[in-house]
């Protein structure tokens, strides 16, 4: 690995610390955002629910309101058709969840991956509808370039909205109303990364703010902020950077998390071991809350994971949730061949190409995402990892930073039947004759993305400290910063000239323990996550790269160092 700490105007970090009247540290980790005005470094330490825009400067969401209030008044057949990751699940649940406490109770589904693909498709279209009269369909998550499938539901007699944030693909303009900022708004606008959860959450505040204009008493008694829960969830989880309206949602979510009053989340919490009232961070999001309701949609129906988040049952609540652990237990066995037969393939055929496209008919569709995520962070190489359908190759492809991975699929679109996504995270399916070729599309598109050259791993390391610095007071500093995800990574610190208080100690799957003495006499322990194959000396002078971290253990929480990497100094 490279580390890089770039250099920065010392001049507007000592004018952040003291406009701000913060420590240096802080206003390092600011700069280093490039967060240029003093406006928005406030903004960004303090964010506020007031903050937020106006919905309605959202281009077409007054249309999207206008048209759901009309169908809510002449009590017109509503059906949302969602998808079925955690972004495409909260988003379902949350509109469906305020239209109920307007005593709307519209029909809802999200697709069947096995049988019905992913979003908008023919079959999810005709199962939701059931053959019976609907007079709006509300698509979220989905339906950008559905063009034929919007064509076919409005040759139903239904009219058509879409709240999506995938990337458009197709030239052909959709007749529906369409509310994507990626689309339709310019690239400064606070709201343009929302992902779609944040974008229903945006349209069900237009809808309350109308109807409370229009004197409506309902109107008046709805708490937007309790929708926050699932906002955070659905944002955390589709990584979508975690600045502008996207940090404020997540920021105040988060807190709304932690006493949430959602029967469903509370199951969840209970069988991933997570307790109510403790901090929530993105990392429990990432790794506990949202694998388990990603694992129906990808293993069975995702509608599980709705019913759940609607349903106000306890005790049945906790049966879905458990159903849901089970699901993400089978998940974790399959992904784990996979990957197994993926990384061989890679070793035997795939050295020095600069992307991988692996394709088995015997894989299962409904963890290739997860493969690709993990294949692409081990070989820093974009990775397309696909199953098989009939005679169709489908899958999901991860990427690496630099590379956008929607303009690389526009390079080889020609071989595809589908594709669309974000630049880090896409959906992919062509025939199965055409795989080869898109392996060497594949390839030669990413290569001219990186120029030619191979993609190495970049550590940032956001400052230098020393040991003595690492305590509970540096730790509730940076914790202003909170939360971290993409766009405000978690900020690697860099510590020169140490020696280890003793040994490492290797455990498990190729991890390692360490110590270190600060020079108050004081230790600081840490861990490293799959690097015990590289285990550092514990006499020589060493530099090292860590994140700071709380660790809880039975109720304990103590100041942990995660390694990413070490040298000799």
């Amino acid at each position: 690995m490279v580390w890089r700490s770039a250099s920065v105007s010392e001049r507007k970090v000592s004018h952040f610390a003291k406009m701000l009247g913060v420590p240096r540290i802080i206003a390092l980790l600011l700069v280093r955002l490039d967060i240029e005005k003093d406006q928005e470094a406030k903004a960004f330490l303090h964010p506020r629910l007031k903050h937020l825009d106006d919905p309605f400067n959202l281009s077409n969401l007054a249309e999207a309101v206008q048209r759901i209030r009309q169908a809510m008044s002449a009590n017109e057949r509503i059906v949302v058709i969602g998808d079925y990751d955690v972004d495409g699940i909260t988003s379902t649940a949350l509109l469906v969840h305020a239209l109920n406490s307007f005593g709307i109770y519209p029909d809802f589904t999200v697709p069947r991956r096995s049988g019905e693909g992913y979003g908008l498709s023919m079959a999810v279209i005709d199962r939701a509808l059931n053959g019976k009269p609907a007079g709006l369909v509300v698509a979220v998550d989905c339906g950008t370039n559905s063009v034929e499938e919007v064509r076919h539901i409005k040759s139903q007699g239904a009219d058509v909205i879409i709240i999506d944030h995938h990337r458009r693909t197709c030239e052909e303009p959709i007749s529906a109303i369409l509310v994507n900022p990626h689309v339709n708004d310019g690239e400064d606008e606070p709201w343009k990364n929302l992902c779609s959860v944040g974008l229903v959450f945006k349209l069900v505040h237009g809808i309350v703010k109308a109807l409370r204009q229009d004197g409506d008493k309902t109107a008046f008694k709805i708490e937007l902020k309790e929708y926050l829960d699932l906002v955070a969830m659905g944002t955390i989880a589709d990584l979508v950077p975690l600045v502008g309206e996207n940090r404020i949602l997540a920021h105040r979510g988060l807190k709304m998390l932690e006493s949430t009053r959602r029967e469903g989340l509370r199951a969840l919490f209970q069988v991933s071991g997570m307790e109510m009232g403790h901090p929530i961070t993105p990392t429990d999001i990432s790794f506990k809350l949202g694998p388990r309701i990603n694992a129906s949609g990808r293993l069975a129906d995702a509608e599980v994971s709705v019913k759940m988040l609607l349903s106000r049952n306890l005790p049945h609540c906790v049966d879905m949730a458990r159903e849901l652990d089970l699901m993400n237990k089978e998940r974790q066995e399959i992904e784990r061949s996979i990957v197994e037969e993926a990384d061989a393939y890679i070793e035997q055929h795939l050295q020095g190409a600069f992307g991988y496209v692996l394709h088995n008919p015997d894989w299962h569709s409904g963890v290739v995402g997860i493969v690709a995520g993990r294949l692409s962070r081990k070989h820093n190489t974009p990775t397309i990892v696909l199953g098989q359908e009939d005679q169709l190759a489908k899958g999901s492809g991860r990427s690496v930073p630099g590379v956008n991975l929607v303009e690389v699929l526009g390079e080889c679109s020609d071989l595809l039947e589908s594709w669309g996504g974000h630049p880090m995270a896409t959906g992919v399916s062509l025939d199965t004759s055409n795989v080869e070729a898109f392996q060497a599309a594949f390839d030669a598109a990413v290569k001219q993305a990186l120029e030619g050259e191979p993609f190495e791993r970049v550590i940032e390391i956001a400052a230098y400290i020393a040991a003595d610095d690492i305590c509970q007071e540096f730790m509730d500093t940076v914790g202003l910063l909170n939360p971290f995800g993409e766009g405000n990574p978690e900020p690697v610190f860099g510590l020169r000239r140490i020696q280890l208080a003793k040994g490492p100690e290797p455990f498990g799957a190729n991890h390692f323990r360490f110590c270190i003495r600060s020079g108050r006499g004081t230790y600081l322990s840490g861990v490293a996550w799959k690097k015990a194959d590289n285990l550092p000396p514990s006499g020589a002078f060493i530099d090292l790269a860590v994140k700071l971290n709380w660790n809880v253990f039975n109720g304990r929480r103590s100041l942990q160092m995660e390694l990413l990497d070490w040298k000799l100094s």
